[in-house]
């Protein structure tokens, strides 16, 4: 009896173990950001799921026969998401030359059984960084505007433009040349909310993530953005929060800050993802021509909103509001590809127009857009009719124009000496086969000229 006992008990603990064996789990591993190659030190970023959480988890970097712990991690957790981030690199593993390499990734689950998943990468090793030169030019920048400078590049690289503190620019090749050319500019951009006092650097970087950076002649122009102050009436609140969130509820003013706040956010992050919508050649000829019409607000206003006396929001106006008559003719600034026709949020109803080489002009609150997307435009056309769809409160235009994405003062490009010296003089021939050529000016005009700035 006591044998049957035992052997019973045994069966049970077996099954037991058993059940809890095959019950376990595996992690589920996945690099944040693809990696093809690591450097000196290379960041990589891993992230592991697993129902029991993670009680190990190692990277082991191989070449040639030889092999090495890079990172370990033993600190049990009941997680079942878990993000790791370390760097791999010829600092972590010494015995790394140029060529190819492996690593091996892997993650043990915290459960009974202690599975282990791994994760295996073939990189190449890059150690030789790669090396900019900018053009020695001088280069005259207006704060919130844009300005060009050449880069000529070596060694391996992926990736180069220009930093202007957290805002970075990419490069293209010069008009005519390969995608792969080593010659290349950056049509780049200095912030209204960056200090005259930063100081742009050229960037190069390679697929291994070591970066190079230059800095190269700039002088920054300071400006002083204007402030105005927006008066909202009920009307406006319950034509905005109607026509933006109609299916929202709860306290109108609530509402219309939080459109006017969030929705913003998201429009801005929409028009940034449109910035690789370009094409790398000008589409445009001779200066922009503005939207017709009374200026009622100016590039990087900040407005204050206020409602029966007391302030409820504030915000940045990146563009020009533009009015004239009712239902007005809208019209394109200059030649180019439309690559946005639709609602898009606070705009309204909106164009936006590619000139190539990241460079575009926007145009919201029309009542109607008379264009589609992939439609080639001329300079004037009309693309719509004015109206006050979206966060407008009266008819008009707002109008603006984007460098990589970001939105830069427009009345730059309606200087066709600014475009010409501080633009086409520096991309050659083949980038000014579109532009019209200004006529000759004298030089002590043009010395006034940048003195005026």
């Amino acid at each position: 009896m006591l044998q049957r006992i035992i052997a019973a008990l045994v069966a049970i603990v077996l099954a037991v173990l058993a059940f809890f064996w095959f019950s376990g789990k595996h992690a589920a591993l996945k690099l944040s950001k693809p990696v093809t190659a690591i450097g000196s030190a290379t960041p990589l970023e891993v992230q592991v799921t697993d129902p029991a959480g993670v009680k190990r988890f190692s990277v082991v970097v191989q070449q040639n026969g030889q092999s090495q712990t890079v990172f370990e991690d033993e600190n049990k957790s009941k997680q079942t998401a878990r993000t790791f981030s370390f760097p791999v690199g010829k600092q972590q593993a010494p015995f790394l030359k140029e060529g190819p390499a492996h690593i091996s990734i892997s993650a043990s689950s915290n459960d009974f059984r202690g599975a282990t998943t791994s994760l295996d990468h073939d990189v190449t090793v890059i150690l030789r960084p790669p090396t900019i030169v900018t053009d020695g030019k001088q280069h005259y920048i207006n704060q919130g505007g844009a300005e060009l400078v050449v880069l000529d590049l070596g060694g391996n690289w992926t990736e180069a433009g220009v930093h202007v503190a957290n805002y970075t620019s990419t490069s293209f090749p010069m008009p005519g040349e390969a995608d792969t050319s080593n010659h290349r500019f950056a049509l780049f951009v200095y912030p209204w909310d960056v200090s005259p006092d930063t100081i742009p650097l050229a960037f190069v970087r390679n697929t291994a993530g070591t970066e190079v950076t230059t800095t190269f002649w700039t002088k920054v122009f300071p400006k002083k953005f204007r402030s105005s102050d927006i008066n909202v009436k009920e009307e406006n609140l319950r034509k905005v929060v109607g026509e933006l969130d109609p299916e929202g509820t709860g306290d109108l003013v609530e509402r219309f800050v939080r459109l006017n706040r969030d929705l913003r956010k998201a429009n801005t992050e929409q028009i940034y993802a449109l910035r690789t919508h370009t094409e790398n050649k000008i589409l445009w000829s001779g200066p922009f021509i503005p939207v017709k019409g009374a200026r009622e607000s100016y590039f990087a206003d900040r407005r204050s909103y206020y409602y029966q006396g007391k302030k409820i929001d504030e915000q940045i106006h990146l563009g020009y509001d533009l009015a004239q008559t009712t239902n007005m003719p809208v019209k394109a600034a200059n030649s180019g590809k439309v690559i946005y026709a639709d609602r898009l949020g606070i705009y309204g109803n909106c164009v936006i127009i590619d000139h190539g080489y990241s460079l575009q002009s926007l145009y919201g609150h029309m009542s109607r857009i008379m264009v589609k997307v992939g439609d080639a435009i001329q300079k004037e056309q009309q693309i719509g009719v004015s109206g006050s769809t979206g966060m407008a409160f009266g008819d008009h235009v707002h109008f603006s124009m984007l460098a990589d994405g970001y939105q830069i003062d427009p009345k730059e490009w309606w200087d066709e000496h600014w475009i010409h010296d501080r633009i086409l003089s520096k991309i050659g021939p083949a980038g000014t086969v579109n532009a019209e050529k200004p006529p000759a000016q004298k030089p002590t005009a043009y010395r006034a000229k940048k003195k005026r700035r």
